[in-house]
């Protein structure tokens, strides 16, 4: 009887264990996740996964003063933007962070996610990954739908998203042949994925 108490005894403490090591190890998982960043255990490299959103630049802030040798963000998905403003904050951040930018293997960006990865001070991409583009869309003050391609080359609106691209490297001239080539190349409502020839072209990748 005494050695089968004894045998209950260790089993429970075994599972109280356990239970204590499991929480923990969550405890320890939800510090390393700052929305759609989490820290790796090297605390130099971040995998970012998802949208970027209105809370994306406050996750990153805190990302960065709890791991501030952040180096490099390999990404894993990165569909778009639901706020532009702070895609494009947070972007120039990771650019002044001199932090490097990486598509994994099979990964994807697009839209806002696409100028999210060109903030990498380094632009490197693994294999089978799709880099997608496509024209902005809005409303003006009065209800009215606008597109970016509604507008003539030159036009103010234009200029947040070229000035952008030169704060991160490019020239100019490289920023605003890209630029334009994003907002021709497919409709707000369709996305274009870029072929190997246009990442080239449009100076995409940064070794």
């Amino acid at each position: 009887m005494k050695r089968k108490i004894l045998l209950l005894n260790v089993i429970v403490l075994f599972n109280l264990l356990f239970i204590s090591c499991s929480d923990d190890d969550k405890t320890s998982d939800l510090k390393k996740q700052f929305g759609i960043f989490k820290i790796m255990d090297d605390e130099v490299t971040v995998i970012m996964n998802g949208e970027i959103n209105s809370k994306s630049l406050n996750n990153f802030n805190h990302l960065l003063k709890n791991y501030p040798k952040i180096n490099q963000i390999n990404i894993i998905e990165c569909g778009g933007s639901s706020d532009d403003e702070v895609n494009l904050e947070l972007s120039l951040k990771v650019h002044k962070q001199n932090i490097r930018t990486h598509i994994n293997d099979n990964g994807m960006v697009a839209s806002g996610g696409t100028d999210f990865f060109l903030a990498g001070v380094k632009r490197t991409i693994g294999n089978n990954i799709r880099i997608g583009v496509h024209s902005w869309a809005g409303e003006e003050s009065g209800g009215k739908k606008i597109s970016a391609t509604d507008f003539p080359k030159g036009h103010k609106n234009h200029l947040p998203y070229i000035r952008y691209y030169t704060n991160v490297g490019f020239t100019q001239e490289q920023a605003e042949t890209f630029y334009y080539f994003t907002i021709n190349a497919a409709s707000a409502e369709s996305m274009h994925w870029m072929t190997k020839e246009e990442i080239k072209k449009y100076h995409i990748l940064k070794e």
